[in-house]
């Protein structure tokens, strides 16, 4: 009787040792975007997966940040790289994807619908693959016009709307059009930007990869 109890407890806390290990794996965030995503014209640490993952360690996640940002990037060129990027993420299934994209159309004054076309494919197989998704939104700026700044800000809530995906409304948030944080060419954040940026988002995806 008190073997059978020992053997018991020793499988109880065999069985304890394994759940505790599985869950302090480590979870892998693919962030997929453009330059803004990339790191343009930053040392590899200062871009946003960069300080992301070093802020996210600093709250004691154990998280890997690959970052799939390419500078120049338009949503049909994320969405013909879908696959590769996903190929980098080991078993193909990452914890969380970090989807950016959208201000290179914006910039080439790239149709608003194609722009949803490309997004809804990407995310239609993000959602097929049972892929947890954060859509990272963006906004036109005026001189845009009315209209297409309507069409083109619409895009990533009524898609992540659609999915089931969570939405951050405004990657750029607290940053944008303020020259202290981007670069010389007031498009691209610079360092100190970039901190800013993953302190606004950080509580979000903090929570989204300890759900």
């Amino acid at each position: 009787m008190k073997n059978l109890r020992f053997i018991s407890l020793a499988l109880f806390a065999f069985f304890l040792f394994f759940v505790r290990a599985a869950d302090a794996e480590e979870k892998v965030i693919l962030a997929m975007g453009d330059s803004l995503m990339a790191g343009y014209n930053l040392p590899p640490n200062a871009s946003f997966p960069a300080q992301l993952e070093t802020w996210l360690r600093e709250q004691g996640a154990d998280v890997r940040v690959l970052n799939s940002g390419v500078s120049g990037d338009t949503t049909a060129s994320g969405r013909s790289r879908l696959d590769w990027s996903l190929a980098s993420v080991p078993g193909g299934k990452p914890d969380l994807f970090i989807l950016e994209f959208g201000g290179n159309d914006m910039l080439r004054g790239i149709d608003p619908r194609v722009t949803r076309a490309n997004m809804d494919a990407i995310l239609e197989k993000l959602s097929g693959l049972n892929i947890r998704v954060l859509v990272m939104g963006m906004q036109a700026p005026p001189n845009m016009g009315a209209e297409y700044g309507r069409e083109f800000n619409a895009i990533f809530p009524e898609l992540a709307e659609k999915y089931g995906t969570e939405l951050y409304p405004f990657y750029l948030e607290g940053v944008a059009a303020i020259p202290s944080l981007n670069l010389e060419d007031g498009l691209h954040p610079n360092e100190q930007g970039i901190e800013i940026m993953v302190k606004n988002s950080g509580p979000m995806i903090l929570g989204l990869i300890g759900d």
